[in-house]
Order: structure tokens, then sequence, then C-alpha cells
């Protein structure tokens, strides 16, 4: 004959102290929807009781019933915000995953070098605080494009690179420049005619803004007749049509040339507006002349 072995509540007690429910902050826990309520949601996650999921902890928030959004018996991962209280109940939370998720592609972004849309929400005189996918990322002045005016960036999003990521300080570093930079960069091919604007001058030649990029139109580039003096042919500020003789991704470096565009030597420093005016016909005939095909026979302006 068998004997039944009493099994007590205080047994069960015990039995559940043997178990190890050591949940602590910043573990990832599986649990089950098993009750609604009007300040959130309590889920099991086979602890000594169930976890709660408060409403502000809920992403995306339920525009309408909870129970809804977050039904009875629906299994998912759930980030613990909050430890233990005296009753062994722990604080649950999916946006604290979704944050992580997000932090998670920032460092993704900057290793790839992608490029991500960020909103900008405050100014001061460092530069700009933005929302970036939810979080609260700066762009330094010296990395925004235009930083004259950064009061008129207020509600405008933005395309930005990533510079530093580091989650445990919440920081978010990113750059408007580079990414209006990279953007230009893939937007040149070498060989083509661009309109850009002459930004300052040096004795070997003149630095000339594409738009968000610049390159450099050495002294000897500039007409077949090399220049005494830079300054004599070209001016800051000055609309100038160039081709684009080479791109240096690795150093990344663009070479300019407008010497291609003369008819005989030294004619852009004798008649350098006559030559800009004619600058798409120029260079169709000089790619025709190598036998290349013009894809483009007017100038591609570049614009911010």
């Amino acid at each position: 004959m068998t004997r039944e072995l009493a099994f007590s509540a205080d047994d069960f007690a015990k039995a559940l102290e043997g178990q190890n429910y050591n949940y602590e902050k910043g573990q990832i826990v599986t649990g089950k929807v098993c009750e609604h309520d009007t300040q959130g949601v309590y889920v099991d996650i086979a602890g000594k009781c169930p976890g709660f999921l408060p409403l502000k902890e809920i992403v995306p928030k339920p525009s309408g019933d909870l129970a809804e959004a977050l039904p009875l018996g629906l299994e998912r991962d759930y980030a613990i915000v909050k430890g233990a209280n005296a009753d062994g109940q722990v604080t649950l939370s999916i946006r604290q995953l979704e944050l992580d998720r997000i932090w998670e592609n920032m460092a993704e972004c900057q290793a790839s070098g992608a490029t991500i849309n960020a909103q900008v929400t405050g100014t001061n005189r460092g530069g700009v605080v933005v929302d970036a996918e939810s979080i609260r990322g700066f762009i330094p002045r010296s990395h925004l494009l235009r930083s004259d005016n950064m009061e008129a960036l207020m509600g405008q999003t933005l395309t930005v690179t990533v510079l530093e990521v580091n989650p445990e300080k919440q920081k978010l570093v990113l750059s408007h420049r580079l990414a209006e930079r990279a953007n230009c960069m893939s937007n040149l091919e070498e060989g083509g005619l661009f309109t850009g604007t002459v930004v300052s001058i040096k004795p070997y030649g003149a630095f000339v803004d594409l738009g968000g990029v610049t390159g450099l139109l050495h002294a000897r580039q500039i007409s077949q007749k090399r220049p005494n003096d830079v300054e004599e042919v070209l001016t800051v500020g000055q609309e100038i049509k160039v081709i684009i003789g080479e791109i240096d991704e690795w150093e990344k470096k663009i070479s300019l040339v407008t010497k291609t565009l003369e008819t005989y030597p030294g004619e852009i420093l004798e008649k350098f507006e006559a030559v800009m005016e004619a600058a798409e016909e120029r260079w169709a005939a000089a790619k025709e002349a190598k036998g290349e095909t013009v894809n483009k026979p007017e100038a591609v302006v570049m614009k911010d």
C-alpha cells in the first residue's frame, strides 16, 4: 500500500525559497501577460510573484484598449528596470529593450558610416540638441553645415552620421557636415563638369566649394599658361565651372581643372567670363575629342 506524503503550505514556501529568483536590474526575462491593471500589466516571469510593467514602460504607447495591445497569454521579452521590492516583485520595461536596440543600431551606424535622421529640438552655444530615433543626441557647432543661425534649424530634420556612441553615459554625438559631405561626394564623378564657388585663395591655388565638399583648383590647373598670381584670375565668392580631375576617396581630396576648357593657352587669363559662359560646350567638345560619351551637356550645380 502506497502512503501519500502531506505537502503543507510551509513545505511549499520552503520549496520556493530553494529556487533561484535573483532577478536584477538590467536582466532580460521572458514572461506571459497574466493580468491587466489601470496602471499597467502584470507579467508571469516564473518568479515569486508576477513582474509589473508600468504604462510608461510600454512602447509603442497603447492608443486604445491595453488588453488589445498586450493580450493575456502574450509571451515576449522584457527588461528589468527595477529590482525586486519587499514582495519580490520586479519592474519590467519594453521601452528599455527598444532603447537598447536603438543604441546598438547607433553603434552599427558609427562602424559602417551609415546615416540616420535627427530632428533638432534645442540649441545652445555649442551646437544643437536633436532627437535621433528617440535618443537625445548632440551636433557640435563645428559639425553643422551652417552654424550662423542655429535657431532657424529648430524643428528641422537633418541627415547625420554618428561620431560617438556611449550608452552608459547616454552620450550620442552626431555630424551633419560629414553626412552632407558624404552625400555630395557620392554625386561627384571624375571628368564631370560642376559649378562651384571660390571660398579661399592661396599662392598655390584656389579652394572651390561644390555644395558641401571643397576641391582644390591648383594654379597649374587653372590655365595652360600658368598665372603669375592666382588672385589676378579668381576672387573669393566668385562662381566658377570646374572639371573634376581626380577624387581621392582615401584622403578625401578632390582635384579640379579648368585649363581643359581653353581653346588656347592663357585664354582663361584673358577671357575668364567668356570661357565660363561656354563651359558646357567646351567640356562636351573635350570629351568627344577623347572619344568619351557625353551624357550631361550641362554643368551640374551642387546645392547645399
